[in-house]
């Protein structure tokens, strides 16, 4: 078996065919490009059509592929600058082990109308990645000024199933705050995956891939002490080389809809819908428009 995906992509599968090709509620342009000299440069704003919020990103990124070194500059409409340096791909022993170090720092400033102080954030994390056949394992570390937080997680893998861990660790209560774990079974065609979190929040998805043409994906999940389940159903349909077609619904009658287009090379639109279907006659359904530009 390859090696396993880490904890956070655990159905990863399943969860793509609900989240994307989907943009209910915001009209949202994404540009990215790339210099002569090897910068990539990845804008992207949206507009929200129920509070009007504009935001926006801008992302730098450069690579050293022979040294196997990325370097990433981040800033949002927040005010919130973010600098990434990776390290991966770089023998950590004798043999084919490998491993990966990311180190990542963000320091964030907000300015009030109100005073011409300017308040500032600084905060760091530096996260850990071994990975090899059969396990992949990851640990990372929020610095604060109160007290770091570790965050852990190991997934094994052997001949299709899978099974991982995950716990967050705060040193400044002393306490954990997080303890998950999964097990799902994962073939060329099927995935399934079970999570419970925090021994409360219970979790299940199945993805299949019917044909070339056709994706589906259902997932479960309940709270203990709660009598209530909820649970959706979602397929992608590939009309053409260049026309997607995607689909949802849930328990609470939510249904939503999708459609991308290549409108040519680099060019790509998506235009969403959601539709509450207890209240059609009531309003408040939601459209969305995307733009993807690539050159």
């Amino acid at each position: 078996m390859a090696v396993p995906p880490c904890y956070a992509d655990l159905g990863k599968s399943a969860k793509d065919i609900f989240n994307k090709g989907y943009g209910f509620g915001l009209v949202k342009l994404d540009v990215k490009t790339k210099s002569s000299s090897g910068v990539e440069f990845k804008t992207s704003g949206s507009s929200n059509t129920d509070t009007s919020k504009v935001a926006g990103t801008l992302e730098t990124k450069y690579k050293r592929s022979e040294y196997g070194l990325t370097f990433t500059e981040k800033w949002n409409t927040d005010n919130t600058l973010g600098t990434e340096i990776t390290i991966e791909d770089q023998p950590c022993g004798a043999g084919a082990q490998k491993g990966a170090l990311d180190v990542e720092t963000q320091i964030h400033s907000s300015n009030s109308p109100c005073s011409p102080v300017v308040q500032s954030k600084k905060s760091g994390k530096v996260k850990t990645a071994y990975k090899r056949e059969f396990v992949n394992l990851g640990c990372d570390v929020d610095f604060d000024f109160a007290g770091p937080t570790i965050h852990g997680a190991a997934v094994v893998g052997y001949e299709g199933w899978l099974a991982g861990y995950q716990l967050t660790f705060d040193t400044a209560k002393s306490k954990m705050t997080q303890n998950n774990f999964a097990v799902g079974y994962k073939t060329g065609d099927f995935q399934l995956h079970t999570n419970v979190n925090d021994g409360a929040e219970f979790g299940g998805s199945i993805y299949q891939k019917v044909s070339d043409t056709l994706e589906t994906s259902v997932n479960l999940a309940w709270t203990a002490g709660s009598n209530s389940t909820r649970f959706g159903i979602a397929a992608k349909y590939q009309l053409d080389k260049d026309a997607t077609l995607s689909a949802k619904v849930n328990n609470t009658s939510l249904v939503g809809v999708g459609y991308t287009q290549t409108l040519r090379p680099g060019v790509k639109l998506t235009l969403s819908a959601l539709v509450d279907g207890k209240n059609i006659n009531a309003g408040g359904h939601k459209l969305g428009l995307g733009l993807e530009l690539e050159a």
